[in-house]
Formats: structure tokens, C-alpha cells, sequence
């Protein structure tokens, strides 16, 4: 019998190429977990059919000698991204029963490095959203406490992982949904360099914000992960080459910047805010400098994101309009068809979220609103790069406090909002960040994880990389 629960991906490359066991072998142990939990946690909306199918070619791949970097390793893939042949949701009812008719760039990359693809996992409508409570499919449970959420967007991705029904998954972070479900569910969280992984093929919310990142039990893996699906793409223009950032060598004894003003006036919780001090001296013990700096404009961060990705979700989601694909409701002419499609489509937080995109962008309140905020992105953007001067990494807790109980603050949209506080300011100024375990925290007797966020300069991601590792001891 495979024992799953600390298994890594490095680790089970290893033990395949070993012939320990195969990768219909492990295929067959997360399959099993699967059918054990997945009705209860409602982690997976569909596992493909093809999934031992897949691994028996990896096998035969192995048995032949070759060794690509994912060869038989299990993935689970957020509804958003889209695979040949197979549904997608992002979610939403207003595009149940639509199958993709390409493979996304980063399935592409996943197939060529011998990865089994599991199946897609639950998620917030159209990612919208800090808990996964928002998805059409029903809410999904935090493996570690099944009473709270396991975050969101992505948090069946991370519940994936977290509860043993994948090896590693890939979600989507617009301002936060890698890296707040992998604080919640005690696993690391990746947001690459805005363009590091391409987004052809991932159905998009906030362009300008979006990314793919994958979740994972350690930083090591997380590295390779990233190695293999980084890139640049022809079919997206906003990825980049090598030479686009410049990457600093890494130090004998980095600096790191920490906010401390970002998060003494309540921002964060009393308990959480201990772990995170802990995190610190243990930073300094490994032989790290903390620095504290000041980011005068950071704290507007939130209100810009509430501002900007509104407003790219209102244009984005123009396009399901009940009449090119995915759900259509007869109306007695074409504006009564858009209305009704949309208005039964749709849920509550995807309509809140249009309806704000197009106040902000409608005439009289464009300049108001969206203008400012532009500006006030580039004066945050300004604002870090400068400190990056002084600093190899900023550092901060990932979110507020730890996994909260299911339907807690769903009706309540700005607490939700708040769970991004930390998180948003490396999607508005495209920075990569990472979330990696940081202790934990008893909450009615029960340990619930927390994380600890690095950022890093444009391109850099290999600095918190080697600190992540140096932190966790891998």
C-alpha cells in the first residue's frame, strides 16, 4: 500500500523510476481516496475516465527507459483550464455541459512531461471568491477541518492535495486563490511573475491580474513544478523570455523587508500574528536580515483590486451571452435572451462583481474610479520596485488568520474581501509570491495551519525558493 500523506512529488519520481511501485499503482491509491471522500468533500466535479489509461502509458514510457520530469505523477486541475475534450465550468452554471475543444498551453506542457491528469476540481464561479462557498456545484470542505472552507478560488486544487486525492494540482490567482487556499489547507502555494505561466486556455477573470500557479506539499516541488510549465508562449502575448527581468544572484545573507504597518493596526489576528513573529526569529536564526520598510500606499492595495478586476470581469464575461456556447434561456427577443441566460447563469457574487466592473467604467464614474485606481496601481508598483532595491524579499502572513467555518462571512462580501488583504499586492503589481506552512493555530481544539508570503522582484522567484527550503528544512 502507497503511503500518500507525506509522499512528494520528487519522492515518487524516484520510487517510479525504481519500479517501487507504477504509476497505475499510484493512480489507482489517489483514485481510491477518491472514491472514499469526494462525495463528502465534494473536492473533484468530474475525474476523467481515461485516468488509468494515462497511467498505463507512463508505465510503458518508464519500461522503455525514458524520464520526463512528471512521468506518471498524478495532477488535479482547477474548472478553469481547459482540457481537450473534457468539460468545463469555471464553476458556473452558465456554462454546464461546455467541453473545451483544446488543451490549455500549461495542459500541454503537463502532457509532454508524462503527467496523469486526474480530473477538474470545484472552484468559485468564475473565481470569484476567498471559500469556495460561491461555486454552482455546492461548497467544498477543508480536508483539515471539514467544518471550514479550504479558501478559494481554488480551493478544491488545494483540497485536492490536501486531502490526499492528488499528488500535486494547479490552480488559478487573480489576487490571492493559489495562496490563500495553501495557507488554509498548510500546503505551499505558488504565484509566478505575471506572464511567467502562460494563459492560453484558462478562462479569464481579471487579465491583467490572472496567473496559474500550482499547489504543493513542499517548496522543492513547487520548483519543479514551475520549471517544467514556465515559458514563454505564442499564444499569449503577455508571457515573457529570460531576458525580459533581470535576475538577481542569490546571497550568502539575503535581506528581507517586512511591513510591520501593514498589519499592526488589526489587520491581522492576534494568534496568527505570534506564528508570524515566530516565523521571523526562526528567518533570523537560519541567518537571514530582517529590515522593516515602509510602503506608504500598500494598505490601498485592496481598494484598488476591488476597483480594477471588477472592471475586467464586467468585460470578460461580456462573452457568455447565452448565444456563442454554454447555457442558453429563450427569451421573447435577443436583449430578453441575454437577460435571462445571464440572470440564470450567473450567481450572486458574478453578478455583484459585473454589476460593480461596469459602475466603475460607465461614464461620469470612469475617471472617478477606474482612472485613479490605474494610478494608484502604478504608485504601489512604484513603490515596491524601489524597496526591492533595498531588500532581496518582502515578507508578510499570507491572510488574517486561519481557515474560518463554513457560511461564517457569506453574507458578509467585504469580510471576504478582506481575506486578500496581504495577498492582492503582488497581483497588482505582477510580482511573484509565495505562500509556504508557517505553524499552526488551535481553534476549538483543533490545529489549523497558517502561511507566511514571500515576494520577490519581477522574475526572481528562485530567491524564495532557496529561502522557502532553508525554512522549512527540505
Amino acid at each position: 500500500m502507497i503511503e500518500l500523506k507525506n509522499l512528494t512529488l520528487k519522492e515518487a519520481r524516484l520510487k517510479l523510476k525504481q519500479k517501487e511501485f507504477s504509476a497505475v499503482d499510484l493512480a489507482k491509491a489517489y483514485l481510491d481516496v477518491i472514491q472514499a471522500n469526494n462525495q463528502r468533500l465534494n473536492v473533484f466535479l468530474e475525474v476523467y475516465d481515461d485516468v488509468l489509461k494515462q497511467a498505463e502509458a507512463a508505465d510503458e514510457k518508464i519500461q522503455r527507459g525514458e524520464d520526463l520530469p512528471l512521468l506518471g505523477i498524478p495532477v488535479a486541475l482547477k474548472d478553469n483550464i481547459l482540457v481537450k475534450g473534457k468539460r468545463a465550468t469555471s464553476g458556473s452554471k452558465i456554462l454546464e455541459g461546455f467541453v473545451a475543444p483544446y488543451d490549455s498551453t500549461l495542459v500541454k506542457k503537463l502532457k509532454d512531461a508524462g503527467a496523469v491528469l486526474i480530473g477538474r476540481t470545484n472552484m468559485d464561479e468564475f473565481a470569484m471568491g476567498s471559500s469556495t462557498e460561491n461555486s454552482a456545484f455546492g461548497i467544498t470542505r477543508n480536508p483539515v477541518d471539514e467544518e471550514r472552507v479550504p479558501g478559494g478560488s481554488s480551493g478544491g486544487s488545494a483540497a485536492s492535495v490536501a486531502g490526499d486525492m492528488s499528488l500535486v494540482s494547479f490552480g488559478s490567482d487573480t489576487g490571492g486563490s493559489v495562496r490563500e487556499p495553501a495557507a488554509f489547507c498548510g500546503l505551499v502555494g505558488l504565484k509566478p511573475t505575471y506572464g511567467g505561466i502562460s494563459r492560453h486556455g484558462l478562462m479569464a477573470m481579471g487579465s491583467s491580474l490572472d496567473i496559474i500557479g500550482p499547489f504543493t506539499k513542499t517548496v522543492t516541488d513547487s520548483e519543479i513544478l514551475f520549471d517544467v510549465v514556465q515559458g514563454k508562449d505564442s499564444m499569449d502575448s503577455t508571457t515573457f523570455d529570460e531576458s525580459t527581468y533581470v535576475k538577481k544572484p542569490l546571497k550568502e545573507k539575503m535581506v528581507l523587508g517586512v511591513p510591520y504597518h501593514l498589519f499592526k493596526n488589526g489587520g491581522l489576528e492576534k494568534d496568527a500574528e505570534e506564528v508570524f513573529n515566530q516565523s521571523i526569529e526562526k528567518l533570523k536564526n537560519i541567518g537571514y536580515e530582517i529590515k522593516e520598510i515602509n510602503l506608504p500606499n500598500i494598505s490601498y492595495s485592496l481598494a484598488v483590486y476591488y476597483i480594477l478586476m471588477p472592471a475586467e470581469v464586467s468585460s470578460n464575461l461580456a462573452r457568455f451571452d447565452g448565444v456563442r456556447f454554454g447555457l442558453h434561456v429563450e427569451g421573447k427577443n435577443l436583449l430578453e435572451d441575454y437577460m435571462k441566460t445571464k440572470g440564470t447563469g450567473f450567481g450572486k457574487e458574478v453578478r455583484r462583481r459585473i454589476l460593480m466592473g461596469t459602475y466603475v467604467l460607465s461614464s461620469g464614474y470612469h475617471d472617478a474610479y477606474y482612472n485613479k485606481a490605474l494610478l494608484l496601481r502604478q504608485k504601489i508598483s512604484d513603490e515596491i520596485n524601489e524597496v526591492f532595491k533595498e531588500v532581496d524579499l518582502i515578507v508578510t502572513p499570507t491572510t488574517p488568520g486561519p481557515a474560518f467555518k463554513i457560511g461564517e462571512k457569506s453574507n458578509d462580501p467585504l469580510a471576504l474581501y478582506v481575506q486578500d488583504i496581504f495577498t492582492v499586492p503582488a497581483n497588482i503589481v505582477g510580482i511573484p509570491a509565495i505562500s509556504i506552512p508557517s505553524g499552526f493555530v488551535e481553534v476549538e481544539g483543533k490545529q489549523l495551519p497558517l502561511g507566511i508570503q514571500f515576494m520577490a522582484p519581477h522574475n526572481n522567484e528562485h530567491l524564495f525558493f532557496e529561502v522557502g527550503k532553508k525554512f522549512r528544512g527540505e
